[in-house]
């Protein structure tokens, strides 16, 4: 076999990827939990004037429900404790069980927090507070950066809080009700510029009607899907999981691409284009790229999913 899961990530290496995401997400680790608190509400109040963070839907929310309720019902300052503990992923029956959760049902719950402040039902940041220099020189790195890449730090800011999951031994994670496919007459097709590869189309399609069944026989038994900004998921079991739980409702725009063949039969193509998620409406378009490798068949051996560093890298299809 010419290609490993570790090769395959190397085609196209000219991509150019968002790498101040993963750079300020590190700084913000190293932020004590007052001020990763303190940042999460102050980036809270600015994105909400120029990104529309849509509200969480019931099925999100329900397994959210009785910790949010608990949560509610504190004194001020046993509520501003959970929240430190949350940032500082100590060791408690809340963040035990917020370490369970889905990504969305973690941002359902920041968001509903996020309200809750506002209202002055959940303790605020208190009146006049002032970040310290390390976290306003993160915000202000946020407020440099476009939409795509602002909503994924905050994303990534909320989704590693809790227990650490290796620590907890085994236990069930918590999601939300997958999405039924749509219906075939609800369905549309995309096109893509300089690709007609059938199989990068029925990937495109698939995922937008969330047909996640008919979306993993595209792949390999021994395939991977690379999120970006982490590991490569290996395997057709743990590639639908991902697709169940963070895939739900988005929508892929593909725009062009590039085709080409590699080696003993593999076929390597770039796609590039814009994605939506449920959560950040038609306002915001993620820049992303997909580096497809395909086997001689025609399956998924590996596609790695980018965050492009600017509007520009969407016409960057050299290899």
């Amino acid at each position: 076999m010419p290609f490993t899961i570790d090769s395959a990530r190397g085609i196209f290496p000219n991509t150019l990827t968002a790498d101040a995401v993963p750079a300020t997400i590190a700084r913000f680790n190293q932020l004590s939990a007052e001020d990763q608190l303190a940042w999460i509400w102050f980036a809270y109040l600015e994105m909400g004037k120029t990104i529309t963070i849509a509200a969480p839907g019931a099925a999100n929310m329900q397994f959210a429900e009785a910790t949010m309720n608990q949560i509610r019902q504190m004194t001020p300052r046993e509520q501003s404790q959970v929240m430190c503990d949350l940032a500082n992923r100590a060791d408690t029956p809340i963040g035990r069980t917020y370490a369970t959760w889905s990504m969305n049902i973690k941002l359902g719950f920041w968001y509903q927090l996020g309200q809750w402040m506002e209202q002055g039902l959940v303790a605020p940041i208190p009146e006049g507070y002032k970040l310290s220099a390390n976290a306003a020189a993160v915000l202000q790195t946020v407020r440099t950066l476009d939409p795509g890449q602002q909503i994924t730090v905050l994303r990534n800011a909320v989704v590693d809080m809790g227990y650490d999951t290796s620590k907890l031994g085994s236990y069930n994670r918590v999601t939300e009700p997958v999405a039924p496919p749509k219906e075939i007459a609800q369905r549309t097709q995309v096109t893509i510029e300089g690709v007609n590869n059938p199989t990068v189309l029925s990937y495109m399609n698939n995922l937008n009607a969330n047909d996640f069944d008919a979306l993993i026989q595209l792949f390999t038994p021994d395939g991977a899907l690379q999120p970006p900004f982490q590991k490569p998921i290996v395997g057709k079991d743990a590639v639908l999981r991902f697709f169940r739980e963070e895939c739900q409702n988005l929508k892929l725009m593909p725009e062009r691409g590039v085709s080409e063949p590699a080696a003993d039969g593999y076929t390597q193509v770039k796609v590039t284009g814009k994605v939506q998620t449920p959560w950040f409406g038609a306002g915001v378009g993620m820049n992303m790229s997909w580096r497809f490798l395909l086997d001689p068949q025609g399956k998924i051996f590996f596609v790695g999913i980018d965050l492009l560093a600017s509007p520009k890298e969407l016409l960057n299809l050299v290899r």
